[in-house]
């Protein structure tokens, strides 16, 4: 494909006057790919960020030991073969910044700066029912309008921030992890305070402890985590990656989590014997989540299967920690919950950090629950502990939450945050009804998976639908009820097949349960990523049954 900068309509396709045909929020992955198909299918787009660049969670995430927990020559998108050639990644796990760097040489290479609008605020977008267009509203109060709304907000961006007494009392800084102040923290010699103990903390630890005076991180619940293995990118490995690019991409886009990862078809751990078993399970353990989506099919089906998984990450585990107590207490078991009930982190030196005299754990759930934020640090049952600076580590509102943070208003006046008070329901994690002339990136009741795949897939399925509707005349569309219906009990119905199902007991992002404001629901469809890309090509080569249209 040509990338130079592809020609938009002149006029945009609608039968009202309008800013743009399109206009995304975020510009992030997902809004890059959303200009790169819209003005392919030959109509106009804007893309508002209220960051200062692009990179949408990596212009976010600054805190220290960010990086990708996929591997870097897969977590990017496929759309240019020239960019998957001409980019060169350093490590494996790419951190937040050479992710962001990668985002921003995408913008330049595909000439994408015309159509993003940073440091803009959205406040508001409302439908204008009779008119079939979009109006969002800027935190300046200007407005803009368009025939498509596109929300590329991510999935995992909108902060938890927990409600602790005293939070307001403490003279040092505190903040969530996910907006760690932008000119930098001077943590060298200073006595750090980490609320929760998720896959951002055990990336932060390693790199706090290197200087910290103290770190000390209060769990609830501790996580089975894997190891990362960071390694160097040389040029024989990049080289081989370059010259099978086709099919590591399409590895991707056949996999149950869009990872370009092997798949041990027919091998159950239930049915080796236990010796094979334990060979085959050390001999994947290199790395990444491959260890367990290359190992055996049942271990995230079979409880059975799930704890021989759990008992071997456990004990891997325990090799690491001298301490037992601490050990222990980092270590979770198949009777605490099983593995991947809740999104297991990948290690880059998280465990070996509680080696170091300086770093602490407090068990907050069986031990010493908090029971404040006081001026100088925080207070448990049994303790108080001062720190210079505390870090929210505390999660996000996941899938819906970007959504739900100002008022997105559908027919009526609905907001999303109305409708899924109780259900988050979708269409294939793409639109809703009550939406007209909407879509979602990776919203909810779409895969967990690889994300650039993911979206990736989902914006080819909406710049589809606005290809027909353009090629047709259509005016505006509206997701039906009934297939919106019979999407979110299908996605209920896998997820009460799997192992995840029991992430609300453990408060798993991955169930909303990590929210005090809504009840556990079913946010993730599980029925593997490649089914579910294949039910959106199915979809856009049916003409979209899941919609009606209205003629212009």
């Amino acid at each position: 494909m040509n990338i130079t900068q592809t020609s938009v309509a002149e006029r945009p396709a609608t039968s009202e006057k309008v800013d743009f045909d399109v206009i995304g929020i975020g510009a992030g992955f997902a809004g890059l790919a959303l200009i790169h198909y819209v003005r392919e299918a030959g109509l106009s787009v804007r893309v508002f960020d209220r960051a200062a660049d692009v990179g949408g969670t990596w212009a976010w995430n600054r805190y220290p030991g960010a990086a990708t927990d996929s591997e870097s020559y897969y977590y990017c998108l496929a759309f240019s073969k020239e960019i998957l050639q001409e980019w060169s990644w350093t490590k494996r796990y790419p951190g937040r910044q050479e992710t962001q760097e990668y985002l921003q040489f995408v913008a330049d290479r595909c000439h994408m700066w015309p159509h993003i609008q940073l440091n803009t605020e959205i406040v508001e977008a409302k439908y204008l029912e009779g008119r079939g267009i979009w109006q969002v509203t800027t935190g300046t109060g200007e407005t803009f309008t368009a025939k498509y709304f596109v929300s590329g907000m991510g999935m995992i961006s909108e902060p938890v921030i927990p409600r602790i007494p005293g939070m307001d009392k403490f003279k040092g800084p505190l903040f969530h992890s996910s907006r760690w102040p932008r000119e930098g923290l001077d943590y060298a010699g200073k006595r750090v305070g980490i609320i929760g103990a998720g896959a951002t903390t055990v990336q932060m630890v390693p790199e706090l402890a290197k200087t910290a005076a103290s770190v000390t991180v209060f769990q609830r619940t501790p996580n089975y985590i894997l190891p990362a293995m960071q390694r160097e990118m040389t040029p024989e490995w990049e080289a081989e990656i370059k010259a099978n690019y086709d099919a590591i991409i399409a590895k991707c886009r056949a996999h149950v989590f869009g990872m370009a990862f092997d798949s041990p078809v027919g091998r159950n751990a239930l049915d080796t014997p236990a010796e094979e078993r334990q060979r085959i399970f050390e001999e994947k353990w290199t790395g990444s989540f491959r260890w367990v989506f290359e190992t055996f099919d049942d271990l995230l089906a079979s409880p059975e299967a799930n704890r021989m998984a759990a008992d071997f990450i456990g004990a891997k585990m325990k090799e690491r920690v001298k301490d037992k107590r601490l050990a222990d207490l980092l270590t979770p078991t198949f009777d605490d919950y099983p593995l991947f009930a809740k999104r297991p982190p990948l290690d880059h030196g998280y465990l070996e950090a509680f080696n170091e005299p300086h770093v602490h754990l407090v068990d907050i759930k069986n031990d010493q629950p908090i029971v404040e934020i006081t001026e100088t640090g925080v207070r448990t049952t049994k303790e108080d502990y001062e720190f210079d600076f505390i870090v929210l580590s505390t999660g996000f509102k996941a899938y819906t939450g970007a959504l739900e943070a100002f008022p997105i208003r559908g027919e009526g006046g609905q907001t999303l945050a109305e409708k899924w008070k109780t259900v988050s329901e979708c269409v294939m994690g793409v639109c809703a009804a009550g939406f007209p002339n909407m879509f979602m990136v990776t919203g909810p009741q779409a895969p967990f998976a690889n994300l650039p795949t993911s979206i990736e897939q989902n914006v080819i399925w909406i710049t589809k639908c606005m290809a027909k509707m353009k090629r047709e005349g259509l005016a505006v569309f509206h997701p039906r009820r009934e297939a919106e219906k019979a999407w979110t009990a299908q996605t209920a119905d896998i997820h009460r097949q799997t192992l995840m199902a029991e992430g609300h007991k453990v408060n798993s992002w991955m169930m909303g349960a990590n929210r005090e404001d809504k009840p556990p629901r079913v946010l993730i469809y599980f029925g593997g990523a490649n089914f579910y890309y294949d039910a959106l090509d199915k979809s856009a080569e049916e003409g979209f049954p899941e919609l009606e249209f209205e003629n212009a």
